[in-house]
């Protein structure tokens, strides 16, 4: 019978995935800086439940844990921030733009389907942004609507009154 190794008091799969990460990371910067060549385009995995990531209150709702982006030919504003450990990108969803900002440590996944390149990782709660830089990015609040719009946030009706008794 073998045993197992002993754990390891060094953090190897910490600094495998931050190296890993830096990866896409260099990616990002090179797709920012000087667009995407040819037929390259991006897969972006991440956690909408991460601390510091900011997404419009939409898609927050339709995607509460996890959502995937696509950086082919409609993006725009895409940025790099190392020192805050982010990216941000302006894309459109069913014809409204939107602005997101990612920390490294939410993305799950990145694949460039047309180098048949992907990475999967752990969302890494130790590069989540301070708190006073994620107060500090969070979006404005949303201007209030009018009659012929939904309410920006949701209405909870109570049909207890409307139940008929059981006797």
């Amino acid at each position: 019978m073998t045993q197992a190794p002993p754990p390891s008091l060094l953090p190897y799969e910490h600094w495998a995935g931050r190296a890993l990460r830096a990866v896409v990371v260099d990616a990002l910067e090179h797709a920012a800086r000087e667009g995407l060549p040819g037929e390259h385009h991006f897969y972006i995995s991440f956690r909408t439940d991460h601390p510091g990531t900011i997404i419009p209150g939409h898609l927050k709702v339709r995607y509460p844990q996890e959502m995937t982006i696509v950086l082919q030919h409609r993006f725009w504003d895409l940025a790099v921030d190392r020192a805050a450990q982010r990216f941000s990108v302006g894309l459109s969803f069913a014809g409204v733009p939107a602005m997101l900002s990612v920390p490294f440590g939410a993305m799950t996944a990145f694949q460039d389907p047309h180098a048949q390149f992907g990475l999967r990782f752990d969302p890494d709660l130790e590069l989540e942004a301070p708190q006073e830089e994620q107060a500090a990015a969070e979006p404005a609040p949303a201007p209030t609507t009018t009659e012929d719009e939904p309410p920006a946030t949701p209405q909870v009706v109570s049909l207890d009154a409307f139940r008929r008794k059981r006797d």
